[in-house]
């Protein structure tokens, strides 16, 4: 069975996912790393992500393996990196390159094939899995992903102010639902939670419940 959860940036998708997938016995599907995981690698290599045949080109040679928790290119494990402000900040390149996604697409239908799976992301229920036996739309408030975000970053040994964080959600937010490929929107079939104010046990209890309508 394949649930899948989008949403905005923020709503808690892959904390929630990781959740609900361990909490179910599924694996967890981490897509937002992989578009990370290739951004990642391109800066390393150098390459101008504005130039869309070569990023394209580099990513279908890459090798991105999910190992539980880890995301691991080639070999290495990127788990942490991957999360560092510059690959934030310029992951959209990636994201928006149509052949990248189509790579990357291929990839997670793959790593879901005759699996149990829990897949997040922007697209997973209207492009990737538009088959998905339960769809799940994950959203919160601004200030809520904001303040989400922010701690995230702290986590991290990096730090912002609210203002900036909440200033760069909204940049991402008008890209991911304008870009023109995978462009983030809630799938006619799928199940609007909102967050706001709940804890994580009690948004997980709330997608197992959903979930467990779909058997």
């Amino acid at each position: 069975m394949i649930v899948t959860i989008d949403g905005p940036a923020g709503a808690g998708k892959s904390t929630v996912a990781r959740g609900l997938a361990l909490r179910m016995g599924y694996q967890f599907l981490d897509t937002g790393a992989m578009y990370r995981a290739v951004t990642y690698a391109a800066l390393r290599a150098g390459i101008d992500l504005s130039q869309t045949n070569c990023v394209a080109d580099f990513a279908e040679q890459l090798q991105i393996d999910l190992k539980g928790e880890n995301v691991f290119v080639d070999g290495s494990d990127v788990s942490l990196p991957i999360r560092e402000v510059e690959v934030t900040s310029q992951v959209h390149f990636v994201a928006d390159n149509p052949k990248v996604r189509e790579t990357l697409v291929r990839l997670q239908r793959v790593l879901a094939n005759g699996s149990d799976i829990v897949t997040e992301g922007r697209d997973q229920g209207t492009v990737v899995f538009p088959k998905a036996r339960c769809k799940i739309f994950l959203t919160a408030s601004a200030e809520q992903r904001a303040g989400r975000r922010l701690l995230e970053l702290e986590s991290h040994g990096q730090f912002a102010t609210l203002d900036e964080v909440l200033s760069d959600q909204k940049q991402r937010d008008a890209r991911d639902i304008n870009r023109d490929v995978g462009p983030l929107a809630k799938a006619t079939d799928a199940v609007e939670v909102c967050t706001d104010n709940m804890t994580l046990k009690e948004v997980v209890d709330s997608l197992e419940s959903l979930v467990r309508q779909h058997f």
